[in-house]
């Protein structure tokens, strides 16, 4: 598991590692009873504070991907299908307020909108 951290994109690190960890999880690139990086082996390969990735993990924890064994490290929980949807779901609305957001920033009324996804879902769909 490949995770790129940046100091300029505006979101704090813990965010960055949170967000990269899950999204592998739900693709299914780090496996359900995987054991992630020690908070110690992650904080030092991406050269940020424990506490960053203590945080990081507490997070993912919370948020139902992983668990937490004292004293055996972090591990990923087998996948709750329901879970994950309202996830991806919760994450879709987002990126969906912020492109409605930004295209209201330029005058886009809701037909332009529309109509600039129905061309993104054909493009989507012919490959």
């Amino acid at each position: 598991m490949d995770i790129i951290i940046s100091n300029l994109a505006g979101v704090p690190i813990y965010q960055q590692i949170k967000e990269q960890v899950k999204a592998a999880i739900i693709a299914g690139t780090v496996q359900e009873g995987e054991m992630l990086p020690s908070v110690r082996q992650l904080a030092r390969d991406l050269q940020v504070s424990v506490i960053t990735t203590t945080r990081a993990y507490s997070d993912l924890e919370q948020e139902g991907f992983v668990v937490n064994m004292q004293g055996k490290g972090c591990f990923v929980k087998p996948p709750d299908a329901d879970f994950i949807r309202e996830q991806t779901l919760k994450e879709m609305e987002g990126n969906f307020l912020s492109a409605i957001q930004a295209g209201r920033l330029i005058a886009l009324g809701d037909d332009d909108i529309r109509g600039m996804l129905d061309i993104l879902l054909k493009e989507e769909e012919n490959g």
